[in-house]
């Protein structure tokens, strides 16, 4: 068996120099991404700088959307690591429906509007009041708290230094190049972290299945909790993932780059091509993390994937494989920032600054020291702030949004912030109520739909036909 480690300082020259490849190559891809800005315009606009102007091409389209969707992936490892394949199955499965719902369902709808962001899309869809909500609700969703940490924590156990110095320097480079080339820096550099982070989980798998052999040692080395859909969870539980997987009909960086998108068209061939590549990605990095655990039963959770790897492949791939971590976590890093940064300057403080490009530059740095400031605070795992964070998006959000796409203008502006309000505060309320048996059983997330539901039902504009029969009566 593999013994756990504490460091990777035994990497051979060449792992280091496949390691400093990788990270020349994003820089100068992120270069390139600044110069293409530069080159397009003097003094680039703000839908040069946010948007790409909408030339989002097909094969740039899927690779950013497949990179910038595993930032989290000490999460997913941790999940794994404790439940088995339950990662599947709420980190996957549930997700694939919701991309599929997107392609069919959304993606023509998101033609009608010519937006910048989601908050802006709510502004045309309800109205200005219901921008600003949703605005507050995406900051703190996508405000990169978690990708921040994790970036922190694998500089810690590349280099040695303190997490909270990680986080500062690792920010510190994202966001230098994020800010200053705008979209175009982040998805050049995507390109380059979307073929390494591919790569490099698939190799895990290969030698893995090399060295220990297939399903018959996990089934001998694991829990058999590991291998039933649930992980020894509840079902209750288990389909709140499902309806945080629907989350990704309202996502602030899903709609970023369909905004960007040259067409429909791309938007949907790209999120079907996306799909394939998600699947076999989470196929990936769940059997990686299965063997982990197996091999590695009492190693961190969260770390038991990256230094099982680190043992067992061969020198070069390596630091090839530390490279394609790295990859991970900046490329949705860098668009969760630019993300947070767009909904700070454009959504919520537009009106106090005439430059919208400066302020963005502005507000990503300020966004990367608010999210180090908050990863200091936060103690529980990767696990429990997605579940929170991702439940008060969704359940604020998802409901007002897709009536909004199936029923334009029944919604008003007053009763969307209505909605959504009431929804945080049922939920808040129901955190902190004392933990009887009945709260304990249901989760904050289903009040919070519940209490949203309810709201529009009642307040949502009559249609004619509803007119027509109240009149009949």
């Amino acid at each position: 068996m593999l013994a756990e480690l504490t460091t990777v300082s035994y990497f051979t020259w060449v792992d280091w120099c496949v390691f400093g490849a990788v990270l020349v190559a994003t820089a100068a891809a992120a270069v390139y991404g600044s110069w293409r800005l530069k080159k397009n315009r003097n003094r680039p606009s703000s839908l040069d700088y946010l948007l790409m102007g909408r030339q989002l091409t097909l094969p740039l389209f899927v690779a950013t959307m497949v990179a910038t969707w595993y930032g989290g992936i000490f999460a997913v490892n941790e999940i794994t690591f404790n439940y088995g394949i339950y990662n599947f199955v709420t980190q996957g499965v549930f997700w694939y429906a919701a991309y599929l719902v997107f392609a069919f369902v959304i993606a023509k709808r998101l033609a009608r509007y010519s937006s910048y962001t989601l908050p802006d899309l709510t502004a045309q869809m309800f109205g200005p009041k219901s921008a600003k909500v949703s605005a507050v609700l995406t900051f703190c969703y996508i405000a990169p708290v978690a990708y921040v940490l994790s970036l922190g924590m694998f500089l810690h156990m590349v280099f040695g230094i303190s997490v909270l110095a990680g986080m500062i320097w690792g920010t510190l480079f994202v966001g230098l190049y994020s800010a200053w080339g705008g979209l175009r820096s982040v998805v050049f550099s995507d390109i380059v972290q979307f073929f390494v982070m591919c790569s490099a989980v698939g190799l895990v798998v290969v030698f893995s299945v090399g060295h220990f052999g297939g399903l018959s040692f996990l089934k001998a080395n694991l829990p058999a909790s590991h291998f039933t859909l649930t992980g020894g969870e509840t079902w209750l539980s288990t389909l709140i993932w499902g309806f945080i997987a629907f989350s990704t009909l309202i996502d602030p960086s899903f709609y970023q780059r369909c905004f960007a998108a040259r067409s429909p068209k791309v938007v949907q061939k790209g999120i079907l091509i996306s799909t394939v590549i998600w699947f076999l990605f989470d196929f990936c990095t769940t059997t990686g993390s299965l063997y982990a655990r197996a091999v590695l039963p009492q190693a961190e959770p969260g770390q038991a994937y990256f230094f099982y790897a680190i043992q067992l492949l061969p020198v070069g791939l390596r630091g090839f494989f530390a490279a394609g971590i790295l990859s991970i976590i900046l490329s949705t890093l860098n668009s969760f920032l630019f993300i947070a940064a767009n909904t700070l300057s454009f959504d919520l403080l537009r009106s106090r600054f005439k430059n919208v490009v400066l302020s963005n530059r502005i507000a990503v740095f300020a966004v990367g020291a608010f999210s180090i400031v908050m990863a200091q605070f936060f103690h529980g795992s990767f696990k429990e702030i997605w579940l929170v964070l991702g439940s008060y998006f969704s359940a604020c959000l998802l409901v007002p949004i897709l009536m909004g796409y199936a029923a334009p203008h029944r919604i008003s502006d007053r009763l969307f912030v209505w909605s959504t309000t009431l929804s945080a505060a049922a939920m808040t309320v129901w955190y902190v109520l004392p933990r009887y048996a009945l709260v304990q059983a249901v989760d904050p997330f289903y009040i919070g739909i519940v209490v949203s539901v309810i709201v529009i039902l009642i307040g949502r504009k009559p249609t004619s036909a509803d007119v027509s029969h109240i009149t009949d009566w």
